[in-house]
């Protein structure tokens, strides 16, 4: 009998493979560590070595009236943004996994548009169309053009946790007496619950950060990243190296408790075909 073999990596192939994925990550994330480092610096100069460390940056972030604007600005919009996508998307998840109605491949694709093109294409085509329908732009465009863009994540986490939920624990729920909506209450809604709050964390992160939806549907009042860019015309300053510290810090941990829930979400049994019972316990 022929069986099949790995082909065998040699060290050498290892090695290589080891150094080129510790160039990477050399590449993509150093930079943010000079960020957080010069962010310290008591110098306004960002020369190296430091002679003195200090938090006097993120005194003077915390004194400027503007950035504390933006700063809120940010918080209400992907405030906002998290319970209109999962309001929206939660149905839609719901729609794909339960029901099937002509277009539903091309439906589901279609969803994923806006994580496949670019943000600046995305944020250009929904301008274009609030401009034929005269909206003014404000805060709210800004919300509109984020809800579409982070709409997906919330379809895609949930219904991937749908298509592994054992549907017979609902039918068991209705034949017991219970209602649709108390067995949406009482079985399905915990057993998604992980994948709602993930979904709600990373659009969140996502929101909060967001540039180009933001620079095409942004009016007179500038979220946190928008004030960031509008700092950079003048260069980068210590200012700048302490408000991106904090943003990616508090990235970091929204992502971190987001991807352990996605994780715990994942690891759930995989749904198992069983007879479909009637409501009437036969």
């Amino acid at each position: 009998m022929n069986s099949y073999h790995h082909p065998i990596i040699s060290p050498r192939s290892r090695l290589w493979f080891r150094v080129f994925a510790i160039s990477t990550y050399v590449f993509l994330y150093l930079p943010v560590v000079v960020l957080v480092v010069f962010s310290f610096s008591d110098s306004k100069l960002l020369v190296f070595p430091i002679d003195e460390f200090s938090l006097r940056w993120y005194g003077v972030l915390f004194a400027n009236k503007d950035l504390q604007r933006s700063i809120l600005n940010s918080f209400i919009v992907a405030g906002t943004v998290v319970p209109v996508s999962l309001a929206l998307g939660t149905p839609l998840a719901f729609a794909l996994d339960r029901f099937q109605f002509p277009g539903k491949t091309v439906f589901e694709q279609g969803l994923l548009i806006p994580l496949i093109v670019p943000g600046l294409i995305t944020g250009l085509a929904i301008l274009l169309v609030l401009k034929e329908l005269e909206v003014r732009l404000s805060l709210v465009t800004v919300i509109i053009g984020h809800s579409i863009w982070c709409l997906p994540i919330v379809v895609t986490q949930v219904y991937a946790r749908l298509r592994r939920l054992d549907q017979t624990i609902e039918e068991a729920s209705m034949d017991l007496g219970a209602t649709r909506a108390q067995t949406f209450l009482r079985v399905t809604l915990p057993n998604i619950r992980t994948s709602l709050v993930a979904s709600a964390l990373l659009t969140f992160t996502l929101s909060f950060d967001e540039v180009p939806v933001t620079f095409f549907l942004t009016g007179t009042q500038n979220t946190l990243p928008m004030h960031i860019w509008s700092m950079l015309r003048e260069g980068v300053t210590p200012e700048i190296n302490a408000i991106a510290t904090i943003t990616v810090a508090i990235s970091i941990i929204i992502l971190a408790i987001a991807l352990q829930l996605l994780n715990r979400d994942n690891s759930a049994r995989p749904r198992q075909p069983g007879p479909v019972t009637g409501n009437n316990g036969a």
